[in-house]
C-alpha cells in the first residue's frame, strides 16, 4: 500500500521510544463537526519527524486491525512504542490522526490530478482519459485503507480543514474544464465538472469494493473515459 510504504521510508527500523510527558486529555467527540483536527505542531527535527512517522504507521496498523470504532490514541501510542503524551504533542485527539491519514491520501490524489491535468503536451481529452485510468487504479490499490477511513469520516468530514483539502482538487479540475470546454458557459462547465467528479468518485468506490485484475481495471477505466469523452464532445457541439 502506497501510504504504508511512504511512512515506512520516513522512519528508522523498529519502534522508537521517546521521553514521556504529561498527557493531554483527549477531546470529547460529542460535537464531531467542531472537533479540532489540525496537528498541534509540525516536526522541526529529524527525531520529531521520526516520531510522527511512527505514530502514523501505527495508526494505519491499528485502523486496519481494529476498525474505526475501536481506534483510540492509547492503542496507537502503544503500537508506536511512544507515550500518549508524546502523541498529544502532535495530534490533539484521534480525529486529528485519522484526518492526517485521510488528508495525506487526498493530497496524493490532488497531486496526481495536477500532474496529469496540467500536462499541456497532451490534448485535454487525452489528459481526461489518462486521469480516469490513474484514478480508478488508485482507488483499487487503496481500497482497504480507504474503506477504513470512510468509517471514521464522521469524526472530521465537516471540519473546515477537511473542506479545504477537498476543495483544492476541485479547483484544479475546474481550471482544467476551461481548457476542455472553452466555448461553454461557466454554468455548463461547473455542471460538467461536478458530474464528472461525482461519477468518478462513486464508480471508483463501488468498483473497488471487490478485488480487480489489471485487465478489469483497464476495461472499466476505458469505458468511463469513453463515456466522459462523448459527454464533453456533445457539450462542446451545443
Amino acid at each position: 500500500m502506497r501510504m504504508i510504504r511512504r511512512i515506512q521510508m520516513m522512519r528508522a527500523n523498529g519502534p522508537v521510544r521517546y521521553s514521556h510527558s504529561a498527557p493531554t486529555p483527549e477531546l470529547p467527540m460529542t460535537d464531531r463537526q467542531t472537533a479540532r483536527i489540525s496537528s498541534r505542531k509540525q516536526p522541526q527535527q529529524a527525531r520529531s519527524a521520526e516520531l510522527v512517522a511512527a505514530i502514523l504507521q501505527a495508526a494505519i496498523q491499528v485502523l486496519a486491525k481494529e476498525g474505526a470504532a475501536r481506534f483510540t490514541t492509547a492503542r496507537v501510542a502503544e503500537k508506536a512504542g511512544v507515550s500518549v503524551g508524546s502523541l498529544y504533542q502532535y495530534f490533539p485527539n484521534k480525529a486529528a490522526i485519522l484526518f492526517r491519514l485521510q488528508s495525506d491520501e487526498w493530497l496524493q490524489t490532488t497531486g496526481m490530478l495536477q500532474r496529469i491535468l496540467e500536462n499541456h503536451e497532451e490534448p485535454p481529452l487525452e489528459r481526461l482519459r489518462t486521469l480516469v485510468h490513474a484514478f480508478i487504479r488508485s482507488e483499487c490499490e487503496e481500497a482497504q485503507m480507504r474503506g477504513a477511513l470512510s468509517d471514521a469520516a464522521p469524526l472530521y468530514r465537516d471540519a473546515p480543514e477537511a473542506h479545504e483539502v477537498r476543495a483544492a482538487g476541485k479547483r484544479i479540475f475546474a481550471t482544467f474544464m476551461e481548457e476542455l470546454l472553452p466555448g461553454a458557459s461557466e454554468a455548463v462547465r461547473t455542471q460538467a465538472c461536478d458530474l464528472i467528479l461525482a461519477t468518478l468518485s462513486s464508480v471508483g468506490k463501488d468498483f473497488s469494493l471487490s478485488p480487480r485484475t489489471d485487465s478489469e481495471i483497464a476495461d472499466r477505466a476505458e469505458g468511463m473515459a469513453d463515456m466522459f469523452s462523448a459527454y464533453v464532445v456533445a457539450l462542446d457541439a451545443r
